[in-house]
């Protein structure tokens, strides 16, 4: 199995990864997703198709690593790294998801849910704020505890799901003030993923 994006090292892999992601992202300006074939994808980026399937095994694969890629790269461009014990870190990765899929909405502006290409969106997003959670593999709360697993993953549902439905939200608040909201309800979640709480102030 490919590695991921995130795990790339070789600036020819991740130069070619690159190229493709950016031939989808440009033919889902015009093009629906479903509409969209792995040969389309591989001309646009000006490899064949036996290059394409070196690096994603299908273009839902593919979509996967360009929005959580996407996302990545929101964080760290604001510095945001979670370890389990900065409760900004959690504001500032919560705020990223709904600035994130603002971002997308003014992208894709006939993505409206009834279609295939938004579960797709859903999973990669929700499976990036998981991996994020789950801190570096040194963190007290490290990504080899099954609670952690279970408590990343139920925080990222929940974040992102309220995100989303505030995204949707034709007289939404202003992030400033859902971010804190959000903030609340995973708190118990992310408090789960240590033996101690994460957020106390003693």
């Amino acid at each position: 199995m490919p590695i991921s994006d995130c795990e790339v090292r070789d600036p020819r892999i991740r130069r070619t990864r690159q190229l493709l992601q950016g031939a989808l992202r440009s033919l889902l300006e015009t093009r629906g997703f479903e509409d969209i074939s792995v040969q389309e994808i591989a001309e646009a980026a000006t490899v064949n198709r036996a290059t394409f399937y070196d690096h994603y095994t299908d273009k839902f694969a593919l979509l996967d690593a360009m929005v959580a890629g996407g996302f990545h790269k929101l964080l760290h461009e604001r510095h945001v790294e979670f370890d389990g014990t900065c409760p900004a870190a959690a504001t500032a990765i919560i705020r990223a998801t709904c600035d994130y899929l603002i971002e997308i909405r003014e992208n894709h502006p006939n993505c409206d849910g009834r279609t295939a290409f938004e579960p797709l969106i859903d999973a990669a997003i929700i499976g990036a704020i998981s991996r994020v959670l789950l801190g570096k593999p040194g963190a007290s709360h490290g990504p080899n505890s099954p609670l952690s697993h279970i408590a990343s993953t139920a925080a990222a549902w929940a974040i992102y799901g309220a995100a989303r439905q505030w995204s949707y939200d034709p007289n939404r608040a202003p992030v400033d003030e859902v971010v804190p909201q959000i903030l609340t309800l995973v708190l118990p979640m992310l408090d789960a993923t240590i033996s101690a709480p994460i957020f106390s102030e003693t």
